[in-house]
């Protein structure tokens, strides 16, 4: 089982703590990842781009000239796409960029970044982390105890803490989520992952087999 150091909100180390093998040391899956994650971004995707066909521009019923004896080439509307103004051929429509990924594939995705994390000193685990009201220069202490000002940072907790949220909102760089909002995007757009030791055992239960 892989061990990491438990940190205090001091930034001291309190000990350590076990990490489930089958969670924090799993087979990378980086196809999974990707898979994950490119269906994650898709979805955001608004899909609402549009141009219109030759049939939907407005005007062109009347034929611009007639078929022989111009010396022109022979045209039946000036909406044609070969036309400026006219109709957009295979064009973009409405439509949804959904992609549907199994939710093994979405955990396994979870335990690979978990796992990733951990091997590169990038998951830091928090003995407790309490505020009795909101306060965004706590969390500022915090992370300049644990050595973590400037650097891209996620708080992983086990519940929804209105305290803690406020607290970190303001701050660049730094989003706070809980264990059952972890996402694989998420995970990987960041430098460091504070994980509070209850969500530790949450997420064990989250992502197990």
């Amino acid at each position: 089982m892989p061990q990491v150091a438990k940190y205090d909100i001091n930034g001291k180390q309190v000990g350590e703590i076990e990490l489930s093998d089958s969670i924090f040391n799993e087979d990378i899956n980086e196809h999974a990842v990707h898979q994950v994650v490119t269906a994650q971004l898709a979805k955001i995707r608004q899909g609402t781009a549009s141009t219109k066909t030759r049939g939907e521009v407005s005007g062109g019923g009347k034929k611009p000239w007639r078929q022989k004896g111009t010396g022109r080439a022979r045209a039946g509307s000036i909406r044609s796409p070969l036309w400026v103004g006219g109709g957009t051929v295979f064009g973009p429509k409405p439509r949804s960029y959904d992609k549907k990924v199994p939710k093994k594939v979405k955990k396994l995705a979870l335990r690979s970044i978990l796992t990733d994390k951990v091997q590169t000193d990038s998951l830091i685990v928090l003995d407790n982390l309490v505020f009795e009201e909101p306060k965004t220069s706590k969390m500022v202490e915090l992370l300049k105890a644990l050595d973590l000002e400037g650097a891209k940072v996620v708080i992983v907790i086990p519940e929804k803490d209105s305290n803690l949220y406020l607290s970190a909102r303001n701050i660049p760089c730094v989003k706070t989520l809980v264990v059952d909002a972890l996402n694989a995007y998420d995970l990987l757009n960041n430098d460091y992952l504070i994980v509070l030791n209850e969500a530790i055992e949450k997420i064990e239960e989250v992502l197990a087999k």
